[in-house]
């Protein structure tokens, strides 16, 4: 007789307190009942629990998506786009990372968001020396490492895009009155200078947005 498989436990509400429970990615993958304002990953089996990103952060991921969906209405070559969304799960082996932004393009179709692996992935660096390191070399790593072709930092504090390509050694660093052309979106310019005026001029804040388990 077939063996029974075990579906796996149903975990109830989640939220800050939360943070440092064990998880096997199958639970964390069937989690439906959140509280909201908080971002959740899964790192190592263990649930992280960061504050969603404060206003300064947020607001160029907007303007950047607005660019997207202009591009895939407006432009002649508008179509390389598939789809765009913001703060979306990226499976990483067993781990479970948030990124900022992600891209699909080369599917001719929606993608199936817990199949087809971004094409590119995009964060917007958050304030403090641990969280830099993670966007600039543990996501690096991480990303490229499950097919994303292109993996894009975006640093309001030092006024740069970094861009790291999977068919490339070295990074592509540009500065804040740059523009930015990928094969991946023909046609497509990334202003940076528009990206960095919609992260100044708010309100200072803590944005540390430190993981509250590590």
């Amino acid at each position: 007789m077939p063996t029974a498989t075990l579906a796996p436990p149903r975990i109830g509400r989640i939220g800050p307190s939360s943070a440092g429970m064990s998880l096997k990615p199958k639970e964390f993958d069937l989690i439906t009942d959140y509280v909201r304002g908080y971002r959740y990953e899964l790192i190592k089996g263990v649930l992280i629990v960061n504050a969603i990103p404060g206003p300064a952060q947020a607001s160029p991921n907007e303007i950047l998506g607005y660019a997207l969906w202009d591009y895939a209405k407006n432009h002649p070559k508008g179509k390389a786009l598939d789809y765009t969304l913001p703060e979306q799960h990226i499976r990483v082996g067993k781990d479970r990372r948030q990124a900022d932004r992600v891209i699909w393009t080369g599917l001719g179709r929606r993608p199936r968001v817990s199949k087809d692996v971004p094409t590119i992935a995009i964060e917007f660096v958050s304030a403090g020396k641990r969280n830099a390191i993670r966007d600039y070399e543990t996501k690096r790593d991480e990303y490229l490492s499950v097919g994303v072709v292109e993996y894009w930092i975006i640093d309001r504090f030092r006024r740069t895009l970094t861009v790291h390509r999977k068919t490339a050694k070295k990074p592509i660093v540009m500065g804040e009155f740059e523009t930015y052309e990928t094969k991946l979106l023909p046609g497509f310019v990334l202003h940076l200078d528009e990206i960095m005026v919609a992260a100044d001029g708010w309100e200072p804040e803590d944005e540390e947005n430190e993981e509250l388990a590590s």
